[in-house]
C-alpha cells in the first residue's frame, strides 16, 4: 500500500491482526505479518484526485515560493526587515519540499514507489526537515514580533541582523539532525512501498517526539508570545503617541499571526490522527480493521491539507503584507523598464545604422550625380 500519508511523513504501513485475510502482498520480514490494501479501496478515487492535488501544489508552491525568494532576495540591506530573514528561509524550505511532490503524485497514482530506496530516503528526509524547519522558523518569527512589540528596548542584540542569521543557521542544523532518522529507518517494503516500521519502539518514540517538537511545544510558545503581544497592544491602544509605529507593529503582527494560523489549521488534523495512531499501537500493539481504515483515511486526507501549507504562505505575503506587495511591484516595474530600455536601445541602434546607411547612400548618389554632370559639362 503506497499511501500518500505513509510515504510523506510517518510511513503508516499499519498492521492488522492475522484474522483479516486479504489477498494482497504481505511483509514477511516482521514477526506479525502486515496486510495492506491499495489506497483506491481504502479511499475511493484517491489515486486520481490526490495526485492531481499534488501536481497543483507543486506548480503553485514552486512559483509562489520562488517569487517570494526573488522579491526578498532583491531587497536592500537598509530597507529590509528583520522578519524577512525568517520569511526567506521559510520560503526556501517550502520550495525544496514542493519539488518532491511530483514523485509522491506518481507513487500515489500507481500505488507503488518506483524510484528506488535512495530517493525514498532522500525525499522522506526532505519532508521531515521541512516539517521541523517550518515550525521553528514560524516560532522565531513569533518571538521576533514579541521582542519588537513587548521588549523592544531590551532586545537590540537579539533583533540584530547577525543574530537572526545565526538563529536561521541553528534552525537548519537542528532540523537536519531531527530529520536524519528518515535516512536510516525509511526503506522499501516489498520493493514497492516507501515506508518505515511503525511497530518499532524507536520509530514510535520519534513520532511522539516529532509531535511534541513540531506542534505541542511551538503552540505553547506561540500562545505565550501572542498573548503578551495582544495585552501590550491593548494597553497602548489609547495612547496617541507613536500612532504610526503602533499601526506598523499591528500590521506585522497580523501578518505573522495569519501565517501561523494557516500552519496550525493545516497541521492540526494530521497531528491528531498521528497521535491517535501511535497511542493505539503503543497500547494495543495492533489495530483492528475498522480502526485501521478510519485512521488511514484520516491520515491521507489530513496529509494533503498539511502539504497545502507550503503553498499558502506566498499568497498571505502578497495579499496581507503591503511592504512585500510594494517591493514586488517595484521589482516587476524595474524588470519592465529594463526591457523597455533594452527595446528602445535596440530601436535606436537600428535607426542609427539605417540613418547612417541612408546618409552614406545619399552622399554616394549625390557624388554620382555631380560626377555625371561634370562629365556632361
Amino acid at each position: 500500500m503506497a499511501s500518500s500519508t505513509e510515504m510523506a511523513h510517518s510511513g503508516i504501513t499499519m498492521s492488522l491482526t492475522s484474522e483479516y485475510d486479504y489477498d494482497y502482498p504481505i511483509n514477511s520480514t516482521d514477526e506479525n505479518p502486515i496486510y495492506t490494501l491499495p489506497d483506491a479501496e481504502l479511499l475511493p478515487m484517491s489515486n486520481i484526485y490526490i495526485p492531481v492535488l499534488y501536481i497543483i501544489m507543486f506548480l503553485t508552491g514552486s512559483l509562489g515560493n520562488l517569487f517570494v525568494i526573488v522579491v526578498i532576495g532583491k531587497r536592500r540591506k537598509k530597507s529590509g526587515r528583520l522578519v524577512d530573514t525568517f520569511v526567506l528561509n521559510l520560503a526556501l524550505a517550502d520550495l525544496v519540499f514542493v519539488l518532491t511532490l511530483p514523485m509522491w503524485a506518481i507513487s500515489t497514482r500507481y500505488d507503488e514507489w518506483p524510484f528506488g530506496e535512495v530517493l525514498c530516503k532522500i525525499s522522506s528526509f526532505i519532508i521531515a526537515v521541512n516539517r521541523f524547519s517550518n515550525i521553528f522558523f514560524l516560532t522565531c518569527m513569533s518571538v521576533d514580533r514579541y521582542l519588537a512589540v513587548v521588549r523592544l528596548m531590551d532586545s537590540r542584540f537579539l533583533r540584530s541582523s547577525n543574530c537572526a542569521q545565526i538563529t536561521c543557521g541553528i534552525v537548519w542544523v537542528v532540523s537536519f539532525f531531527l530529520g536524519s532518522p528518515s535516512l536510516a529507518y525509511r526503506h522499501l517494503i516489498n520493493n514497492s512501498v516507501c515506508s518505515e516500521d511503525s511497530k518499532s519502539s524507536f520509530v514510535q518514540g520519534m513520532n511522539l517526539l516529532t509531535i511534541l517538537l513540531t506542534f505541542l511545544l511551538p503552540v505553547l510558545i506561540l500562545g505565550l508570545c501572542y498573548g503578551s503581544i495582544l495585552v501590550n497592544l491593548r494597553r497602548h491602544c489609547h495612547n496617541p503617541a507613536n500612532t504610526r509605529t503602533d499601526a506598523r507593529r499591528r500590521h506585522s503582527v497580523k501578518i505573522v499571526f495569519a501565517i501561523i494560523s494557516a500552519f496550525l489549521i493545516s497541521w492540526l488534523p494530521f497531528n491528531c490522527f498521528k497521535a491517535i495512531h501511535v497511542a493505539l499501537l503503543i497500547i494495543n500493539g495492533d489495530l483492528n480493521e475498522d480502526t485501521y481504515v478510519v485512521i488511514h483515511r484520516g491520515l491521507m486526507l489530513s496529509c494533503c491539507l498539511a502539504f497545502l501549507n507550503s503553498c499558502v504562505n506566498p499568497a498571505i505575503y502578497f495579499f496581507l503584507d503591503q511592504h512585500f506587495r510594494r517591493r514586488a511591484s517595484m521589482l516587476c516595474l524595474s524588470c519592465l523598464s529594463q526591457n523597455d530600455q533594452a527595446h528602445q536601445s535596440y530601436i535606436t541602434s537600428n535607426s542609427y545604422s539605417n540613418g547612417t546607411s541612408e546618409t552614406c547612400s545619399g552622399n554616394t548618389s549625390t557624388r554620382g550625380r555631380l560626377f555625371s554632370l561634370t562629365q556632361k559639362a
